[in-house]
């Protein structure tokens, strides 16, 4: 038997399917070598050495099919149709080599689809591992790993905060913050239109705009206020108007061509909304299964059997008139044949999304997958476009409508693309309307229009907008907007990629003293030069070389740069942004506290860059990068001032409401202190002395008088409390929290203490809800310790679940476990799901981590 190894068990197990008892499949569960994350595992004096190792969650795969090759002869490597595949083929060769001992023969092959047909024919056509495309692998990584590895060490000295720098995400992050400086830039400008409702000697309405006005042709700013528009008004309504002209021009709309991976992510972004992440994740699923070709393309051409399949389908569902007279035949944009592939297309052009058993994210992508390919082998869409004048007599004034009306679908029986920004479209279809006829004035109204800045990008048009450019390749999309994100350069916000302040300091960064490497024709070019290295037409080592010798000496430029030096050009370079004009036409940069200061650029020890006044501390007066027109909004995210230590004190919003949070997050200290506003407070009237006693709880009070344990004051997730050792007592007021001195502290925990003593029933300490089968769960206080009680079951908290804490779901797995014990409560003591996800975890933690592992190789493998 041969052993075939692929990336994913999915994909194993649709594989071994097809070839039978035959063969033995294994998954290698993705990359199951890699660049140790550390500085040397490239060496450019040595050739630009690269030292790989076995990632530890890949040894146990590695050793499964060494095992396998203990009693087979044959290695087949059956990894992805790309250069990605092609190099985790290459690894797998590298890391088995002791087990290719002689006698063994290893082979590689590759199928666009994994369907029986598609599997079968690779299988009988072998060949070696491709050293081209290994090679531009081995360029691309060491080339990332150069630039991550040298530059992100200039960006943490130079620029405290900044997390990394890559060759191409640092060029997709300049894209979005050059988008939003284009948007802040912005004047708008102020335009009028009008339109008229028209009628027919027939009473059939329709709406016309103005076109000419006093014998002139109207330009977009012609009517550029009010009252330019009212006069338009005037004289349209006091001039009798007939139809000039009725003008109809048959038009044709060809289909799209099917979907290639850019394409795929910006549709799915458009319909659906879903990231690009996300649309790569659900297409790899159907690519595993068998139901599409491979996703990861820069194709858009079909195979021949293909397009056959299609035009039968669509004869079948539609009928003859459907079906062009010719095959369309669409021609392959891909700037490397070597790495283009097929289109993404359904295996079975029979199998319509509602016959395919997936749910979700799937369904949604194999139903657009479906209909784009069945759309692309349909006939045009013909439609006839009108176009109607209606003048005065004297010429003065002249509306235009305009319409169409579909003649045949087509195509668009079955799809339309959507669209990024919403542009002007023809008409709706207009009524008859003859030459010469009187045309009755209905109503006539001006409208107001402002001219709109650029829009920001979606991952859509992101991803457009780089394959324009020249910037990444199909496999890489995903994996760059995901980067920028995770590495909080830039948020997302209804579906719009918005740059953060970290990010564009980077991109300041970057590009004043780096600007050669995120230049866009810069970036282009490489990736052109690493399809020649694929195509065979270049040396890898060559083009290393060269770009280590202009980056090395890039990089020694900046070793003398002080932190100010660096901050001064960044502040300049971000000027409009940060100080825009005022109103009052004052200089911007003029503190508006002190009114002698001038606002500059500072960062703290964590990272956080703010505006500051150079009167400092003298003056404190401070604001957030991204404050509106250099002022921040009332409530809004702003930098609150700094503490003892020089760390920016901000308020933000966030999911659960407004918080304040000390510093910045860097990769020490992911997650800076921070503290909710208790309920009462207000964001707006929040200043730096509030946020800092909130950031300072829990606020000791002082040892115990009876046993020295400390005594803290604090505000829980059930609110104000005082808390002795494990013992918390509720206090009525959030601002007692601040204030509260030992003897007020000891007396509520004493009243605490006190409760059940006597004759009186104890207070419960919470009220957690009714059970399902009646009466009320409370949380109590007790001799032995804090319970829940239900009616007559009383269960004892664990000792690491704390009172203030616990759940109404812990609650009722608790009395269930307790009920069953005593055999007492009612029947339905509670559900035994809630019992048993209580003790699921103790008792599975291991198979736990273990399904973690493979989950984290699985999605490496993806």
């Amino acid at each position: 038997m041969a052993v075939v190894v692929v990336e994913s068990p999915a994909k194993a197990k649709t594989i071994n399917k097809y070839l039978g008892s035959d063969y033995t499949v294994l998954a290698s569960y993705g990359h199951v070598r890699d660049l140790p994350p550390k500085d040397g595992s490239v060496d450019p004096d040595e050739g630009f050495d690269m030292k790989w190792e076995v990632a530890s969650d890949s040894r146990k795969h590695v050793r499964a099919i060494a095992e396998a090759l203990k009693s087979d002869d044959t290695l087949i490597l059956a990894t992805d149709p790309d250069r990605e595949g092609e190099a985790i083929s290459w690894h797998l060769k590298e890391a088995l080599a002791s087990s290719l001992k002689k006698g063994k023969t290893v082979r590689r092959v590759t199928f666009n689809a994994i369907t029986k047909a598609a599997v079968t024919e690779a299988m009988a056509k072998p060949r070696d591992v491709d050293g081209a495309l290994v090679e531009a692998y081995l360029a691309r990584r060491a080339l990332d790993y150069l630039v991550g590895f040298n530059l992100s060490p200039v960006l943490w000295r130079k620029l405290p905060g900044a997390k990394s720098a890559g060759r191409v995400q640092s060029v997709c992050l300049r894209l979005i913050v050059e988008r939003e400086l284009e948007i802040e830039a912005f004047k708008a400008r102020e335009y009028w239109t009008v339109t008229a409702t028209l009628a027919t000697p027939r009473g059939q309405e329709f709406q016309a705009r103005l076109t000419v006005l006093g014998g002139k042709k109207l330009d977009k700013f012609d009517l550029a206020n009010e009252t330019a528009a009212e006069l338009a008004v005037q004289a349209i309504t006091s001039r009798d108007l007939t139809v000039k002209s009725v003008e109809a021009k048959p038009a044709s709309r060809n289909p799209y061509a099917p979907f290639m991976t850019s394409t795929l992510q910006q549709e799915a972004s458009r319909k659906f909304g879903m990231g690009a992440k996300a649309t790569m994740a659900a297409a790899q699923r159907l690519y595993e299964a068998g139901h599409i070709t491979y996703m990861r393309t820069d194709g858009i051409d079909m195979a021949p059997e293909a397009v056959m399949a299609a035009r039968d389908e669509i004869k079948r569902r539609f009928g003859a008139d459907y079906v062009p007279d010719s095959p369309r035949m669409y021609k392959n944009k891909a700037k490397n044949a070597q790495e283009a592939h097929e289109c993404i297309r359904p295996t079975d052009m029979g199998l319509s999304p509602d016959k395919l058993k997936v749910e979700g994210e799937q369904r949604k992508l194999y139903d657009l997958i479906w209909k784009r390919t069945i759309a692309s082998q349909m006939a045009a869409a013909r439609l006839e476009r009108t176009t109607v004048d209606v003048a005065s007599q004297d010429g003065e004034v002249v509306l235009r409508a305009t319409g169409q009306v579909v003649k045949f679908d087509g195509f668009l029986k079955v799809y339309d693309e959507g669209r990024d920004e919403e542009g002007d479209e023809d008409g709706a279809r207009l009524p008859q309307i003859m030459e010469g006829e009187k045309a009755d004035k209905r109503s006539i109204a001006p409208e107001q229009h402002f001219t709109q800045p650029p829009p920001r990008y979606t991952e859509a048009t992101l991803v457009k907008r780089m394959e324009e450019l020249g910037i990444g390749r199909p496999s890489t999309y995903a994996s760059i907007v995901t980067t920028i994100q995770d590495r909080d350069y830039v948020r997302k916000d209804k579906n719009r990629l918005i740059p953060e302040d970290k990010g564009r300091l980077v991109t300041a960064f970057l590009t004043n003293f780096f600007r050669r490497y995120v230049e866009y024709d810069f970036t282009a070019d490489l990736e052109n030069e690493l399809d020649e290295i694929s195509a065979g037409d270049r040396d890898y080592k060559e083009v290393l070389a060269r770009f280590w010798r202009d980056f090395t000496a890039a990089i020694a430029e900046t070793a003398d740069l002080r932190i100010g030096e660096v901050l001064e050009k960044i502040d300049e370079f971000l000027a409009p942004h940060l100080y825009p004009p005022r109103a009052d036409g004052s200089d911007p940069r003029v503190c508006p506290t002190c009114g002698e200061g001038r606002l500059n650029l500072k960062t703290a020890r964590s990272g956080g860059a703010f505006i500051g006044c150079s009167n400092y501390p003298n003056c404190r007066y401070t604001r957030a990068l991204s404050a509106v027109n250099g002022e921040a909004e009332a409530g809004g995210d702003r930098v609150l001032g700094e503490d003892v230590n020089g760390e920016p004190v901000s308020l933000r919003t966030g999911r659960f409401g407004p918080y304040v949070q000390r510093g910045e997050a860097t990769e020490e200290t992911p997650k800076p202190p921070r503290a909710s506003l208790p309920k009462g407070w207000s964001a707006e009237t929040l200043d730096l002395e509030r946020a800092l006693m909130l950031l300072d709880l829990p606020r000791p009070i002082g040892p115990h008088p009876e046993d020295g344990e400390l005594v803290e004051a604090g505000i829980g997730r059930y609110g104000p409390y005082v808390k002795h050792g494990k013992v918390y007592a509720n206090l009525p007021d959030v601002e007692e929290v601040f204030t509260v001195g030992m003897n007020r502290a000891v007396e509520v925990l004493a009243q605490k203490a006190s409760r059940g003593r006597g004759s009186s029933a104890p207070a419960p300490l919470r009220e957690l809800g009714d059970h399902p089968d009646g009466g009320a769960i409370q949380v109590m206080s007790g001799r032995y310790g804090p319970y829940v009680k239900w009616e007559k079951v009383n269960a004892t908290l664990p000792k690491e679940m704390v009172p203030e804490a616990v759940t109404f779901d812990e609650a009722l797995a608790l009395i269930a476990e307790k009920a069953a014990k005593k055999g007492g409560g009612r029947k339905k003591a509670a559900p035994k799901k809630a019992a048993t996800a209580r003790k699921a975890p103790a008792k599975k933690s291991s198979a736990k981590a273990t399904t973690t592992k493979k989950k984290a190789g699985a999605a490496k493998a993806g």
